[in-house]
């Protein structure tokens, strides 16, 4: 054997040298010392200068229960010693089968059955191949197509970026798997021809899903994909009424509804599920993110007992798997978290402190660029503009000296790590742990000011 490689102390050059980071202009880094963070502790980040960052992104929207959890990693050490590895092919093992058990108990109606894989792009993935297969076997194998919204995304897969509504994320790795449509998100703010009527936004948004169905015809649809709150172009909510009409017109049509919660579940926006906080019951959650609090890489679909049926009686297998679905260790981390989740009443704890939250950040309404301030739970959007009165934004040139030249790099350095983003209209997005408070929503509110304030001299 050869000596043992040198651990480097230069962090930054290594991590240039070596470690490519996603979604991350790589180049940037040539000459910059990359940011690189060593510890965690409750809504707090440190890098390795020991400078202390306050975490308004949850890492990326995961860390529910906050960071330094003890027991977290105790639970996970415990199982590796016990079991550290066992796939969940034609075998089971006990942690697989509590957690699955778990979050049928939390999931609505009657989504009984969990399809484990290790991240949320995997999770939409399985949920596509599961509504073509579930359709074949029913008698409708001309159902393929899939239903999303502009702007939205699904992650990166071939399948799940196909349904990823942003051109720019899809550009270069076309062509993609075919018959993915995409239709209006629920944006109201860029929606003034109906003014301060949200209810008729919601039917109006929810109508252009039937009139792409039956464009393309309800007999090669099998389903359509939404976040309870849309994540990308910075937190929509849907209007009143909108779920309950989407619910109906996929029941009309024989189309699944998928309801992506990748974000959304576990306690964002204050409930276990988020299609429970606005009242629809889908064929198919898929989740991932919080589940563990991040602190070991997971997964699912969880499937309604009807569209499960096909494949729980006689000969029919679902033909899709991952090597890591359902992985012992993880299933034990969230399991402990779920624990966590309950004894320190979390979901409760954002529905108490939601209204807080919103009134806080609305304070910046008073800043020229500040458009719109939308979002639900510890989960919100604020909308950058040039003219708060005709609602101008800015140009894809504008964009990039104001978000990436400035406001990205101003809040890190101001001890603010969040996420300025100009996937559709530019915002700033904020999403903490589940365990900030106000003065958490306080200091989000200032360094986001002092930043947006600087920001708007520089136009």
């Amino acid at each position: 054997m050869g000596n043992p490689i040198a651990v480097s102390k230069d962090l930054s050059k290594t991590a240039y040298d070596h470690l490519w980071m996603h979604f991350t202009r790589m180049g940037s880094y040539q000459h910059t010392p990359v940011p690189t963070i060593v510890r965690g502790e409750g809504t707090y980040i440190y890098d390795d200068k020991g400078k202390r960052y306050l975490d308004g992104l949850a890492g990326l929207f995961v860390v529910q229960a906050g960071h330094g959890r003890a027991e977290l990693a105790e639970a996970a050490a415990k199982q590796a010693q016990e079991l550290a590895f066992f796939p969940v092919w034609s075998y089971a093992h006990p942690q697989a089968i509590e957690l699955a058990e778990r979050l049928a108990h939390y999931a609505p109606g009657d989504l009984n059955k969990v399809f484990f894989t290790t991240g949320g792009g995997e999770a939409v993935e399985t949920a596509w191949k599961l509504a073509k297969q579930y359709h074949k076997l029913t008698g409708n194998p001309g159902k393929y197509k899939v239903i999303s919204r502009t702007v939205a995304y699904h992650g990166t897969p071939q399948g799940a970026l196909a349904i990823t509504g942003l051109p720019a994320l899809r550009a270069p790795f076309e062509p993609l798997v075919p018959g993915a449509h995409k239709v209006a998100n629920t944006n109201i703010y860029r929606a003034p021809v109906f003014g301060d009527d949200p209810v008729a936004f919601g039917r109006w948004a929810a109508d252009q899903i039937e009139q792409q169905i039956l464009f393309e015809g309800p007999d090669t649809v099998a389903a359509v994909f939404l976040e309870p709150v849309q994540n990308a172009g910075g937190c929509f909510p849907p209007p009143p009424g909108y779920f309950e009409r989407v619910r109906e017109i996929c029941d009309t049509h024989n189309v699944l509804l998928v309801s992506d919660e990748v974000i959304c579940a576990f306690g964002r926006l204050g409930t276990m599920f988020a299609c429970d906080k606005f009242g629809y019951v889908p064929d198919i959650i898929t989740c991932a993110k919080g589940m563990t609090s991040g602190y070991s890489p997971i997964g699912a679909a969880v499937v309604s007992d009807r569209i499960a049926e096909p494949f729980y009686t006689g000969d029919s297998a679902f033909l899709h798997g991952y090597t890591f679905g359902g992985h012992p260790v993880s299933s034990a981390v969230a399991l402990a978290n779920l624990d966590i989740f309950e004894r320190e009443n979390l979901n409760q704890h954002v529905l108490d402190n939601e209204s807080a939250f919103f009134s806080t950040l609305s304070k910046l309404h008073d800043l020229p660029i500040v458009g719109d301030v939308r979002g639900n739970g510890f989960f919100y959007g604020i909308e950058l503009v040039k003219d708060k009165a005709t609602k101008e934004s800015f140009t894809p040139e504008e964009c990039e000296r104001l978000l990436y030249g400035f406001v990205s790099k101003k809040l890190f350095e101001n001890g603010l790590y969040c996420r300025a983003d100009d996937r559709g209209d530019p915002v700033v997005q904020v999403a903490p742990p589940l365990i900030s408070d106000q003065s958490t929503f306080d200091e989000i509110e200032q360094i986001v000011r002092g930043v947006l304030a600087e920001a708007w001299t520089r136009i």
